[in-house]
């Protein structure tokens, strides 16, 4: 059942694999298992948004909804001399994440087990970057947006991704709600990568 990789312990059969990426030059050998997000290759929509995402150095950054970590990897190599927080609420995932860091010889990352924004209370980052669990239901996906600007700074910028025929214009429609301002950052293949840019004031 697809739905679990977002519940905290997966019931499936656990099947572990590994698959290899490349991202922004990168290459990323990354474990995967059932009961995770993904799991036999990088979905469009990921790949789209590691396209789009833009960070510079020595930036805090977030990876929401981490899944077996590739977002938070990929922005750990970008964003020289930066520290990312990986967050997932499924344990199967967490321990996925935390063992693709080491493959990779990520140093400048953390992985951190909880819901949501649960595990970096009291932080704020220069950039939130999530593929939201859509079939997780609107009430979750609509906290991420809300509870965002909380979590960045002043002028850093949260970053979805969406199928269009899952709704990403009216995810649009909510971060513009929250920030007064929401960009389509990029697009393809049915999907668009969402920017929304927290006010300097």
């Amino acid at each position: 059942m697809g739905e679990q990789y977002f519940e905290r312990r997966p019931a499936s059969r656990r099947q572990p694999a590994h698959i290899r990426v490349t991202v922004r030059g990168h290459s990323l050998t990354l474990r995967t298992d059932a009961g995770v997000f993904s799991k036999t290759k990088l979905d469009r929509g990921t790949e789209l948004l590691l396209e789009a995402l833009d960070v510079g150095p020595r930036e805090g950054i977030l990876d929401l909804g981490c899944g077996y970590g590739v977002l938070g990897i990929a922005a750990a190599r970008l964003s020289q001399g930066g520290h990312v927080i990986l967050t997932d609420v499924n344990e199967r995932a967490v321990a996925l994440a935390r063992a693709n860091l080491t493959t990779n010889q990520i140093r400048n990352a953390e992985v951190r087990l909880g819901p949501l924004y649960e595990p970096v209370e009291g932080m704020a980052f220069h950039h939130i970057v999530s593929n939201p669990p859509i079939r997780a239901g609107r009430a979750v996906v609509d906290r991420i947006i809300a509870e965002a600007p909380a979590h960045l700074l002043a002028g850093g910028r949260l970053w979805l991704v969406a199928r269009t025929r899952q709704g990403a214009d009216a995810l649009r429609g909510r971060m513009e709600d929250a920030f007064g301002n929401a960009a389509i950052a990029k697009r393809g293949s049915g999907y668009k990568v969402l920017l929304s840019t927290k006010s300097e004031a």
